[in-house]
């Protein structure tokens, strides 16, 4: 359980702060960098879920939500040295529960014949904006792995998470938007 009493603390007014193994960190350390994004990926998510969603999509976005706070507080305990207590991780079952939606939302989609540009619907357009950080979130995870041990089903999860979303912005512009297809070239000469 976490209990905050205090909103402020001006731990952080040196530019350092706490990660949940009670180490102090520059706040521009990569660990950070990683931890951020998703917390930014988050509020994407927040945004996307104030537009007209498919039924299922919402409660769906907010259980991610939920992951994404796990994911959090995952990259905000290091592996190494071996933690004191046993900290929350992402599992497997979480990626193939991604994979799962990821089926699902995209079976009844038409092929792809052309990349896709973002847009149609308020709620396609907010999903890829959420897509796109989740891929800097991905890329932040990867840069942090290749100095420190990280869990690797965080890094799964946020790839299986732009795939999803990416099929999510697509389920959304499925009816009278339709998918806003990329044209080569279209407007160089204008």
């Amino acid at each position: 359980m976490v209990y905050l009493n205090r909103i402020y603390t001006k731990a952080g007014d040196a530019g350092q702060t706490m990660l949940g193994s009670g180490d102090f960190v520059p706040k521009t350390s990569r660990r950070i960098a990683a931890y951020g994004a998703v917390d930014e990926l988050n509020a994407c998510l927040g945004v996307a879920l104030l537009t007209e969603l498919p039924p299922t999509f919402s409660g769906r976005l907010q259980s991610i939500q939920n992951d994404l706070f796990d994911l959090g507080a995952d990259l905000c305990v290091p592996e190494q040295p071996a933690p004191q207590h046993t900290p929350l991780r992402i599992t497997e079952q979480q990626v193939e529960r991604l994979e799962s939606w990821i089926d699902e939302w995209n079976e009844p989609l038409a092929p792809l014949t052309s990349f896709i540009l973002p847009g149609g619907s308020p709620a396609s357009a907010h999903l890829h904006v959420a897509r796109t950080v989740c891929r800097r979130a991905e890329i932040a995870g990867w840069a942090l792995s290749e100095h420190e041990q990280i869990n690797s089903a965080a890094l799964r999860y946020l790839n299986r998470l732009s795939d999803l979303l990416f099929v999510a912005a697509r389920a959304c512009n499925a009816g009278a938007h339709g998918d806003v297809l990329w044209k080569p070239g279209q407007s160089r000469d204008e």
